[in-house]
């Protein structure tokens, strides 16, 4: 959640954006083979190209779903487990699921880097494709350590505003890129024309109160206070990311869903303007996990 220059990647997707059925198809085969993606026939384990096996692993990565097993490979992490197990959405049947997996990628400086960029510090509500592009070769070269080629940025960008950006019934593209990502379901960016595209700030409503409650508790956990300025949870900086930001929330938007955690959450967090600003207070430690496994079910309470 926090920026480091030297820790930055780009490229790792194979210019695949996620798609539906990835999630479930290498949490399942990383379950029951933790070397699944250092095998030789990988690409037959999975039914997908070489590449594709890259960009499952890279998704699986970004959003925090496996963590590197030494010497052996890959194992599922304890928020896969409770998310996207027994109990879970493997196959992202539930909006609330969607909004936790953008939330992930949005919050891995190191993992998802473009993504972290896009929805933390790229403002713009309309933009021109290569300005966002050079809005994050800019970025990469005034804050980052490490050097990335334009070919592998602009290719991440286009990645990225595939992934979140709906087909349009007409449009002159290809079958593989036809395939909308569920990422693209979310609304966050439209298009205007085929160079164009628009990611304003809206009031979210539709927003499941479980995937922003997580964010919430995410950034409560990372900085490790009990108050939080309802300003540091509407902008992002390099020391933490913003549900307001990640979530393209408006101003009056965030405080409403705060205000509907705290009917929700009594025990959890209160809304007070009793210092000069809104801040967010929570009552008590509230695990993020503990959130999803709420949401999930029993065997997902069970295993958190």
């Amino acid at each position: 959640m926090s920026f480091d220059p030297g820790y930055v990647s780009f490229g790792r997707s194979e210019s695949f954006p996620l798609r539906f059925g990835w999630i479930a198809k290498g949490l399942d085969e990383v379950r029951l083979d933790p070397s699944v993606f250092v095998r030789e026939d990988a690409t037959v384990v999975l039914g997908v190209g070489k590449n594709m096996v890259s960009s499952i692993r890279h998704w699986l990565l970004a959003a925090g779903l496996i963590q590197p097993l030494p010497s052996i490979g890959y194992v599922d992490t304890a928020l896969a487990r409770i998310a996207f197990g027994e109990d879970g959405d493997p196959y992202l049947e539930d909006d609330a699921t969607i909004w936790l997996v953008h939330w992930l990628l949005a919050v891995n400086p190191a993992g998802a880097t473009a993504i972290y960029w896009f929805f933390n510090h790229f403002h713009k509500p309309a933009f021109a494709n290569d300005e966002m592009s050079a809005g994050l070769a800019t970025f990469v070269e005034r804050e980052a350590a490490v050097r990335t080629s334009q070919t592998t940025l602009d290719r991440d960008a286009a990645m990225l505003l595939r992934m979140y950006t709906r087909t349009t019934a007409g449009s002159r593209v290809t079958l593989e890129d036809a395939l909308d990502s569920p990422l693209s379901l979310l609304d966050l960016v439209d298009r205007v024309d085929v160079h164009h595209r628009r990611c304003a700030p809206a009031a979210r409503a539709e927003l499941p109160l479980s995937a922003f409650a997580f964010a919430v508790a995410d950034v409560f956990r990372h900085l490790d206070v009990s108050q939080i300025a309802v300003s540091d949870l509407m902008y992002s900086d390099r020391a933490r990311c913003a549900p307001g930001a990640i979530f393209r929330m408006t101003e009056e938007g965030l405080v409403s869903k705060l205000e509907e955690l705290c009917v929700a959450a009594p025990n959890d967090y209160r809304l007070d303007r009793s210092v000069g600003a809104h801040h967010l207070y929570a009552l008590r430690t509230v695990d993020p996990l503990a959130v999803l496994a709420d949401h999930y079910g029993p065997s997902s309470r069970a295993a958190a």
